[in-house]
């Protein structure tokens, strides 16, 4: 077995390359943070196929390490909703172990981990260690494998004749552990640990617990100076106050449960040898069933399946009760307007929309200070988006108050110079005041969008709303035109406006430009320039031209940042609506360097974790720096792309009302190579729930496509593409008769009703 990480030995191996001229066609970290251009990116679309996972893989290690004093990025051990969550160190050094900075939180208690006679920390050596894995690919049971040769203390009766080269076999220690989904336990917290040696004759395991009181261990209880449950351990376990240990063989195990919360001394919960294995059972179980509840997806690509099966799993754990956190443990322990409705979102396109229609609610209630205009354009956007896809009407009912608050503060307000809103923060961590671009593109759109939905219901204020809006975009355009510089090509779009911002140049050069990179999707994401405009390219070209993109994520900073450990830094979450734009658009290419680029290098190794932002600069041959991780809109990210790389469903007549479906129009080409299967089931759309299964028969001529449409509204447009690799081609497409095709090899399904069989006919080129 290789200890020894295959990120760390291809990175080693591309170096090697590098420096002997065999990857001239790759460039060098240092020829891609001086670029103004995403080199890797571009590179990554020339390669036969197009942007893979494996392309990008190779390039970096991933992000493994965080600033805080246990170093490696945290694992989340929670049930679904859970109040209270635990986590797990992804080295194995502990649970609930404190980071000792401002930055994360500090827990009732610590439990450290050391294997071995000499008590040595769990994944303290980095070349003995493992990345993480999950159970079955996706399942939140984490496992750690670390490598610790036993001392031998024998030096008083060493023999005489003592022989050479005696082979030793190392012992590999193996922890798992998870966060208990029973109902009651969950409510403390409780994650249960298992040691076992995957190689070896012995093993020792020392836990060492740093506690804010005195302790007392008895009776496999380990306790407080209240009598409050610290922790429950097996009948292996020995030792005294807060010093415990096991031994155990190469067919045994320990089992201990961590209370994050202490538990009351009266807790009817009995821990038994069995327990770790009931425990572990339930936990399977209940996020499989979860799991099967929203739309299903498979692709030819395990990796792709474990991300998104996972990162919903995830973001379950990060809601507490209703409130989607952005993230646990630290300081980003709370709600953000914003990414928490990207969060939102996510689950909804996925098919969860009773959580988001939970999640709604907190959404609207919250507030901060400086950016209620801001604020506005999401809670409305929320509501809207909801309705569309469930076509629910007593949401309007149940948030009345709400929405119409939100929709008076964007109504009544316009007192700005030029029409438009007062001047507001620049962003929510820059408190300069503008006129904001972003405010005022996505005021318009939730004005265009809750008259035509409220229009759909019949609402007797969709007209004025949508009068509103129609006067409202001439005026945001034409601030838009009178700040825009022309100096650049394209010309820069700056979000303060009517200022002398920009143009930034490179982006990243200094904080502002930074920030304006970060945020400026949000107006991307408006559809503020009409579609088919040459205006509607300035900023994502621009983005792509002068240094805002690498590895198809949005670069962050500028110099004299406080944190991320380098000036070559990415801020990954902020590219969904980059993303999505070009999906949109339909530039392909672009949208799977973002979705490959952040599935390689924008989540940990096996585990999918990502953060608010990170380092691209490596900090060892380890891995690279992350700030504040998990992050549930960084998950959302991925969940987005990949949902609408698979099934879209617009507003293409831009009038505010979702007119078309399209099906498959970005999955990567490999994914129809001969005998390969995509499979898309229960996908909710505006227009009812859609299913696909393509099946390659490439080297016979022809891709089958079995579609049921969706019944309950009927979209004006249905169109299903087949992606076949480089070399082949779609020449004609059938199902009970010809159907038109494009050179992009896309069937026109629009006049389709039901379930249908159709067959792409292909031919080398």
């Amino acid at each position: 077995m290789k200890i020894l990480s295959r990120c760390v030995l291809k990175f080693f191996v591309l170096l090697i390359a590098s420096s002997l001229g065999h990857a001239a066609s790759v460039p060098t970290l240092q020829e891609a943070e001086a670029s103004k251009k995403d080199l890797w990116g571009e590179a990554a679309i020339e390669q036969p196929n197009g942007p893979s996972y494996e392309f990008f893989e190779q390039l970096l290690p991933p992000p493994r390490y965080v600033d805080a004093e246990f170093h490696y990025y945290p694992l989340l051990l929670s049930a679904p909703n859970a109040e209270v969550k635990a986590h797990l160190i992804s080295n194995g050094s502990g649970v609930n172990l404190r980071g000792l900075g401002h930055l994360w939180a500090d827990p009732v208690a610590a439990f450290h981990f050391r294997v071995g006679t000499d008590q040595f920390q769990f994944g303290g050596e980095l070349k003995r260690l493992e990345h993480p894995t999950l159970a079955e690919g996706y399942l939140p049971i984490f496992e750690i494998r670390y490598l610790h040769p036993s001392p031998v203390d024998n030096e008083a009766w060493l023999p005489i004749g003592q022989k050479t080269n005696v082979p030793v076999t190392p012992e590999i220690y193996k922890l798992e552990a998870f966060g208990s989904t029973d109902e009651t336990l969950s409510k403390n917290g409780l994650a249960l640990v298992k040691f076992s040696i995957a190689q070896g004759k012995i093993g020792y395991i020392t836990i060492i617990v740093d506690a804010r009181s005195s302790l007392k261990f008895a009776n496999g209880k380990l306790t407080d100076d209240k009598g409050q449950i610290l922790a429950f351990f097996d009948s292996k376990w020995k030792g005294s106050g807060g010093h415990i240990e096991a031994k155990f063989g190469p067919n045994d195990s320990v089992t201990l449960a961590i209370a994050t919360k202490p538990m009351d001394a009266t807790t009817a919960f009995q821990f038994t040898s069995s327990t770790y294995a009931q425990e572990r059972e339930k936990c399977a179980g209940t996020w499989r069933k979860i799991l099967a509840q929203g739309m299903n997806v498979e692709t030819p690509e395990p990796v792709v399946n474990n991300a998104w099966r996972h990162l919903l799993i995830e973001n379950l754990e990060l809601i507490k009760g209703n409130r989607m956190q952005y993230s646990s443990g630290n300081s980003y322990d709370g709600m953000y307007e914003a990414e928490g409705s990207d969060a939102a979102l996510a689950f909804l396109v996925w098919g969860y929309e009773n959580d988001m229609r939970r999640l709604m609610k907190p959404l609207f209630d919250f507030t901060r200070k400086g950016l209620e205009f801001h604020q506005a354009g999401f809670k409305l956007n929320n509501i809207c988006r909801y309705y569309w896809q469930t076509r629910d009407a007593s949401v309007w009912t149940e948030f009345k108050s709400k929405w119409e608050a939100e929709a008076a503060r964007l109504d009544k307000n316009r007192t700005g110079e030029h029409g438009l809103f007062p001047m507001e923060q620049y962003c929510g961590d820059v408190h300069s005041r503008c006129q904001s671009l972003n405010v005022n593109s996505k005021a318009w759109r939730a004005l265009r969008d809750l008259g035509a939905t409220l229009e759909e219901i019949k609402n007797p204020e969709a007209a004025h709303y949508l009068q509103e809006a129609a006067d409202f975009r001439p005026k945001v355009l034409s601030a838009i035109h009178e700040s825009v510089n022309h100096s650049t090509t394209p010309p820069f779009v700056p979000m303060a406006l009517y200022t002398n911002e920009g143009p930034h140049d490179p982006i990243t050069q200094v904080r502002i430009g930074g920030y304006w990179n970060i945020i400026i999707g949000y107006t991307i994401a408006s559809g503020i320039f009409p579609a088919g405009s040459e205006e509607e390219n300035w900023i994502p070209n621009y983005q792509e031209q002068y240094g805002g993109i690498v590895l198809g994520m949005i670069r962050a900073g500028g110099p004299l940042a406080r944190f991320w450990h380098s000036d070559f830094r990415i801020n990954p979450l902020y590219g969904t609506r980059y993303a999505l734009d070009t999906l949109r658009r339909d530039d392909v290419n672009r949208s799977l360097v973002s979705f490959y680029g952040m599935l390689a290098q924008g989540f940990t190794r096996n585990t999918f974790i990502s953060a608010e932002g990170g380092s691209v600069t490596p900090l060892d041959e380890g891995g690279r720096f992350m700030y504040l991780p998990p992050n549930s809109a960084a998950d959302a990210h991925f969940l987005s792309m990949l949902r609408y790389m698979l099934v879209q469903d617009y507003d293409l007549n831009d009038d505010g009302k979702p007119d078309t479906l399209r099906l498959c129009f970005a999955t990567p080409k490999r994914w129809l190579e001969d005998g390969k299967t995509i499979k898309i089931e229960r996908a909710p759309t505006t227009f009812g729930l859609v299913s696909v299964k393509m099946i390659s028969h490439l080297n016979e001529g022809f891709v089958t496509a079995e579609v049921a449409l969706p019944e309950r509204n009927a979209p004006a447009k249905v169109l299903l593409r087949a992606r076949v690799p480089d070399g082949w081609k779609v020449v004609s497409a059938t199902a009970a008769d010809k159907l038109t095709v494009d050179e992009k090899g896309t069937a026109d399904l629009t006049f389709l009703q039901g379930k249908q069989s159709i067959r792409f006919a292909v031919q080398k080129n």
